[in-house]
């Protein structure tokens, strides 16, 4: 079988990695073509066509001066679709771009799934039509996708969580936190790791706010930031030199997780990561600031269709960790619970159990090999 998948994150090049790794299981001689990033790439053994990185764009203005771009990729992605003639067309999330390659793909005659839903549930909930209308199937993530899409009259499938399976075999890799510390040149001090996204404007926006508020911990603690794969380090150097605190805080790249699971607390700005966290048993602060945030506050509660943005909370359907959201993002809000959660006490106590509550619900299948059978039982099928 041939198969054309699409990543357009740093999140959703793990997840396709793991989904070309279990494809690969069921049929050796599986053909890939994909946009993606290194970690699809070694899954693979081929290079990304287009990598991840130079896609991510986000907000308006930011897809507006980059069009061209990004319409470039698009003409490729069509070309592939013709040139490669792909079994499948797999999509990972990254709806503004992978909708219109579904209905590219659909055109063609092609089977086109989607794995990881776009998040059609807090915004945008016309793409459901576009779902509907083009996918053959989705697979979903997260267990409260399946009774949205059934308000919908779409039936989707639950698959698992990628995430409860990366975790684990992560964790299977881990060093001590001693070990740790000491490979990637730290001090013994406990950590407050800063986790500020995988895109430049999320970090330019968020990891300022978070150096605010945890220096204030830097008697008792060490901040070391989660630097993301396909972001230059010139980047986290200008934003800690106009935070004042270049020799306040380490980055290290590409051991995430680690760094988390051996932090005190974690600073995350919302996404994939909170859920990251949450499966790590790392308390956090969930940080979301953007440009115009004044401006965003006010309107965003009219576009927002879901009561939480965190996934941890939209599973366990409670606030199971602080959402500071746009303009209520501050430094000192943001300090408020982190004291909060640095010692042993009620609030540390409480999260730790809503993570529990929500490893339960997210349940421990594999999810890329119960996609990748799913998948393949479709095309063979036709």
């Amino acid at each position: 079988m041939k198969y054309f998948i699409i990543a357009g994150e740093a999140s959703g090049d793990i997840h396709g990695s793991e989904l070309i790794r279990s494809l690969r299981a069921l049929d050796g001689e599986a053909e890939i073509r994909f946009f993606g990033g290194d970690k699809m790439a070694e899954a693979s053994g081929t290079a990304p066509i287009v990598h991840y990185s130079n896609m991510a764009y986000m907000g308006f203005i930011e897809v507006l001066k980059h069009l061209g771009t990004i319409l470039g990729f698009l003409k490729t992605a069509k070309s592939i679709i013709d040139d490669f003639a792909p079994d499948a067309v797999v999509l990972i999330d990254y709806p503004s771009f992978n909708l219109k390659v579904a209905k590219y793909a659909h055109k063609r005659g092609l089977k086109t799934f989607y794995f990881i839903s776009p998040k059609v549930w807090a915004w945008k909930e016309y793409r459901v039509r576009q779902i509907k209308k083009y996918i053959t199937t989705l697979y979903s993530i997260l267990p409260f996708e399946t009774e949205f899409f059934a308000r919908h009259r779409y039936e989707v499938e639950y698959v698992g969580n990628p995430t409860v399976g990366e975790i684990a075999e992560a964790r299977s890799h881990f060093s001590d936190a001693d070990v740790f510390k000491w490979k990637n040149g730290l001090n013994g001090q406990p950590i407050i790791a800063l986790v500020p996204g995988s895109r430049v404007k999320e970090i330019t926006d968020n990891l300022p706010i978070m150096l605010e508020a945890a220096k204030r911990h830097l008697d008792d603690y060490q901040l070391v930031i989660a630097g993301a794969p396909g972001i230059e380090s010139s980047l986290y150097d200008q934003v800690l030199t106009a935070a004042g605190a270049k020799r306040q805080a380490k980055v290290i790249t590409g051991q995430s997780f680690e760094l988390v699971a051996h932090a005190r607390v974690a600073l995350v700005t919302s996404g994939t990561a909170t859920l990251e966290t949450a499966v790590l048993g790392t308390p956090q602060v969930v940080c979301y600031r953007m440009g115009g945030s004044k401006l965003l506050r006010k309107i965003y509660p009219y576009v927002l269709k879901v009561k939480y943005v965190s996934l941890p909370n939209l599973i366990v359907g409670k606030e199971v960790i602080p959402e500071l959201l746009l303009s209520d993002c501050t430094a000192d809000a943001v300090a408020a619970h982190l004291d909060a959660l640095l010692p042993d006490g009620e609030p540390r106590s409480t999260m730790l159990s809503g993570y529990e509550a929500m490893k339960q619900l997210l349940g421990t299948a594999r999810c890329t090999d119960v996609a990748a059978q799913r998948l393949t039982e479709t095309l063979k099928s036709k």
